[in-house]
This record gives structure tokens, sequence and C-alpha cells, in this order.
């Protein structure tokens, strides 16, 4: 092993980390060649099943930061291991896969979420920014939350913030996330654990077209979803056709507009609109190219709180 380098193990495989990161590049998941590795075979786990000990072989590329190698991916079914050593693994791989935790939402309500120990596009955790948007929309639910509302929750990740919400309020919510089926999985999990019929989900990776043609929902809220700048362009384009191609479901709603309060004076917003918090950090270079994309892109951005954003179409009275 390159003494720049440290090994660590993952239910994905093995890890390889540089002990000394370089600021100037970003940290790249790349495959290895196989020519890399010798692969040996261990039996003195004291689980007594069968472990693969991988071996360095060779010096890594220059440029390459992070690998991720799975050895099982170099087997067959039945190279060495019998069906009981393989109903172990693979019990012990879900449990890796999923970790159950209780998470107190406002005032003191107890939710039993399940999270993924990894995923790729970090829809695994449940953020802290969470908490806090909880506590701001419980502070305006008068105002925002009407039972007629619908509402839609991008990059929702594990459910919880929708789930409080249909929870406390019984609001007509669907939640949204990448076009993965384990997190809708997860999120129905999520949904069942806590004694509510699945949410409506929609798989819809942002900048590919909505599954619906005609958006109807008033209230479009998400919480810490600026993580990776390179989408911010694909995540806009979803939200300009979220709000631009809006059609109410209901025509005898009645419900076009919304009124909230920030710091004593009282704003009011035309739907559909699309609430943000923001809480995980981010540089202020990457922010202004988040906002100043939508305002290029026809929207109004509106500060409505401590790092909680409101977006809307932008019309001549906002100009």
């Amino acid at each position: 092993m390159s003494r720049n380098y440290k090994c660590h193990r993952s239910w994905r495989g093995i890890i390889f980390k540089p002990l000394v990161p370089n600021p100037s590049r970003r940290l790249i998941p790349r495959l290895l060649p196989l020519s890399y590795f010798k692969i040996q075979p261990d039996n003195g786990s004291d689980r007594g099943d069968s472990r693969l000990r991988i071996l360095h072989q060779a010096h890594f590329a220059g440029t390459m930061e992070t690998a991720l190698f799975s050895p099982a991916s170099l087997f067959g079914d039945g190279d060495g291991d019998n069906a009981l050593s393989r109903s172990l693994h693979e019990q012990q791989e879900q449990e890796e896969v999923f970790v159950e935790r209780t998470h107190t939402f406002p005032p003191q309500m107890h939710l039993k979420i399940r999270e993924f120990s990894f995923h790729s596009l970090n829809a695994n955790l449940l953020w802290p920014g969470t908490f806090a948007f909880a506590d701001w929309l419980l502070l305006h639910h008068q105002s925002l939350l009407h039972p007629r509302l619908r509402i839609l929750e991008l990059g929702s990740g594990t459910g919880a913030l929708a789930i409080f919400l249909r929870s406390s309020f019984h609001v007509d919510i669907t939640t949204s996330d990448y076009d993965d089926p384990q997190i809708e999985l997860n999120i129905a999990h999520n949904c069942t654990s806590n004694g509510l019929h699945p949410l409506p989900h929609i798989r819809h990776t942002w900048g590919e077209p909505f599954p619906t043609s005609a958006p109807y929902w008033e209230l479009i809220i998400a919480s810490d979803i600026l993580l990776y700048v390179k989408q911010y362009p694909n995540l806009i384009k979803t939200l300009c056709f979220l709000l631009e191609a809006y059609q109410p479901l209901d025509q005898t709603s009645g419900i076009t507009k919304r009124s909230i309060t920030v710091s004593g004076e009282e704003i009011e917003l035309e739907l559909p609109i699309f609430i943000m918090s923001w809480r995980r950090r981010i540089g202020k270079e990457d922010e202004q190219l988040f906002f100043g994309g939508c305002k290029k892109a026809g929207l109004t951005v509106r500060h409505v709180g401590s790092r909680v954003y409101c977006i809307t179409i932008a019309r001549p009275s906002n100009r």
C-alpha cells in the first residue's frame, strides 16, 4: 500500500483515501483495474465467514484520489461459498446498508427514520437543517399549510420532513427525489414505521422531463439541496417548469395567494411558490451561482427567514 493512502472498509467494498488531501482537486471516485490488486482468501475472521484481503500491487495514478473496489463483483455464484455463508453475508450486508434512528421534531414529535449507511447522492441521512426548516414551517403553518394546499417536496431523502408535515397538519404532500427505487422504497418504509400510508412519490432527476405535464402543487419545499453545484442549472430548469406550468387540480379551491409575516412585515405571495431552507454552508460564489441563475431564468428570490428563501415567478409587480 502506498504510504500516501489509507484503506477503509465499507459495505460497498474497499475505499482508498489520501492521507493528505489535495485542495486543488475534487475527490472523484474511480475504479482501479484488477491488475492493481492481489486477491487472497482470509479465513481468520471471528465471524466465521470468508473474507477477502486486498493487497496493493502497484502505485496509484498521479491524479487518483479515491478508489472504490468491490471484491464481490469478481466472483459468480458458487465460487467457494456455500449457501449458508452467502446467507450470512447478505444478512450482514443488509444490516450495514440501513441504520434506524429516532429523531425529535418540534414541538415533541418522535419519528423512527431508517437511513442509508451510504448513498451516492447523499439521499441517505437526515441533515440538521431539516429540523430548523421544520421549526420555520411550524411558525408559519397557519399561513402556509392550508388543508387544501397541495405540497411537493424536492430532494425528500428519507422522507422525514414530509412525514412530519403529514402527521402534524394532515397536509396533502408528495415526496420526490432522484430516480432511484431504493429511495422510494425507503420513504415508504419510514411512512409505515410512523403509522402512515406511503405518501405519493415521484421519481425525478432534475433537468429531465417531469412525469406530469401539468404540475398542480401550490407549495414546493426543499431543505439542503444545494450540495452539487453542477446540478444548479438542472434544478433551476425543474423549478421553472413546476412554477410556470402550474395548473390547479381543483379550479374551485380558490387558493391563489398566501401571506407570511417576516420580521414584523407581512409579505403577500402569489402561488405557486418554492420555499427552500439552506443550512449547510457553501461558498458565496456558489450561492450566487444558484440565486443569480434563478434571476436569469425569470424567477424572483426573497429572503423570508434565517437561511430560508422563497422563489416565485417574476411578475411585473415584483421587478
